[in-house]
């Protein structure tokens, strides 16, 4: 498996949203970009008290729903975000659980890591890579990258893993950081980057990050622009890593999603409706009232908004982009949450896919 960095990696929390919106993409959307799928969280029900399903049940259809909603093309799978001391049913390790079903599929999923991950947890990785040989992702936190014992610490996993880095693909994670200066914080991740052991080795080389807001509560009603930085910052680093000769990373980002979702008790929490519309550079960000106080059928004249705005790309961009105008056309139903994280997640993949596409065919960006 190899990619350039013409490429696109999206980090999608495998949630009805993301993979809807994923599905909805024509086949030559889906050849440029590989998504990076986060296996989500077991939610809380506060009502209980407790988890609110075993993590059996959590399971079971998340290898499905990949074949499904994504096929059998590339992807890494990374399961980080399951409690380390989670067992299935019958003592199994749920990384084994994961990939020998997407492995029974025939799915083409690669194992992703990192340093920070268990024993058990790289034990279950190596057993994952010895039975497929398809490699191995390695995902490093930008601090951790930063460290001066970064060397010995990767040295040390992957001779724990049994893999050489010409088997594994590098993803540097931003997670979301403060961007601003944004010449002065590509200088910073250009040195860090200009020190990573094995750079011109990794099969595949990526950076992700985000600038999306933690919450909508600091985005005004009606319509708020708000900076894509990390998309910016790319552009910027490209720039300098050409100068200083230095290998050229795939683009990544979290499509419209903070990285870190907190457990909220949604008996009390009252959710705001959004529209969260990718465009050139930033993020059109149309926001209405409480959803439960107030409906979704506010809906219609969020999107009415859309399309009378100057942002608007026309129904024919993407299948989200048709949603928008159908629902304001009041043609369509206003569907829920889960319906526009899948509206605004279609076209900001569609979006970005083709912003990577016109940058590197622009001239001097080659």
């Amino acid at each position: 498996m190899n990619f350039d960095h013409s490429h696109y990696v999206p980090c999608l929390r495998w949630k009805q949203g993301e993979y809807q919106a994923v599905f909805q993409l024509p086949p030559t959307t889906r050849r440029m970009f590989t998504p990076l799928i986060e296996v989500p969280e077991i939610g809380y029900d506060f009502e209980k008290g407790t988890r609110s399903k075993t993590i059996d049940k959590h399971l079971a259809p998340f290898t499905k729903r990949v074949l499904q909603k994504w096929g059998r093309q590339l992807c890494f799978v990374d399961l980080h975000l399951i409690r380390p001391n989670e067992r299935m049913a019958t003592g199994i390790h749920p990384v084994f659980f994961v990939f020998d079903g997407l492995r029974q599929r025939m799915c083409s999923a690669i194992p992703v890591t990192g340093l920070d991950r268990d024993d058990a947890y790289q034990r279950e990785i190596r057993k994952v890579f010895t039975k497929s040989k398809s490699g191995i992702c390695l995902r490093i936190k930008i601090e951790q990258a930063a460290k001066g014992s970064l060397k010995e610490d990767l040295d040390s996993l992957l001779s724990r893993l049994k893999i050489k880095s010409e088997s594994c693909d590098l993803i540097i994670d931003l997670g979301a950081p403060s961007f601003i200066p944004l010449e002065g914080f590509s200088m910073a991740i250009q040195q860090i980057v200009s020190k990573l052991p094995y750079l011109n080795d990794w099969r595949t080389f990526t950076i992700i990050g985000t600038s999306f807001p933690e919450t909508m509560a600091g985005i005004k009603l009606g319509g708020e622009i708000i900076p894509r930085f990390e998309w910016q910052l790319y552009k910027i680093l490209v720039a300098n890593f050409q100068r200083a000769g230095l290998r050229l990373p795939a683009f990544g980002d979290y499509a419209i999603n903070y990285p870190v979702i907190p457990e909220l008790d949604w008996r009390v929490v009252k959710p705001r409706a959004t529209i969260r519309y990718t465009i050139d550079d930033r993020w059109y960000i149309v926001k209405g009232d409480n959803v439960r106080d107030h409906g979704y059928e506010q809906y219609h004249e969020l999107s009415q908004k859309v399309l009378a705005s100057r942002y608007y790309y026309g129904p024919d961009f993407s299948w989200g982009d048709d949603y928008i105008q159908t629902c304001a056309n009041k043609n369509a139903k206003t569907g829920n949450l889960s319906t526009w994280r899948q509206v605004g997640t279609n076209h900001h993949i569609e979006k970005v896919t083709q912003d990577i596409a016109s940058f590197y065919a622009s001239e001097g960006t080659l």
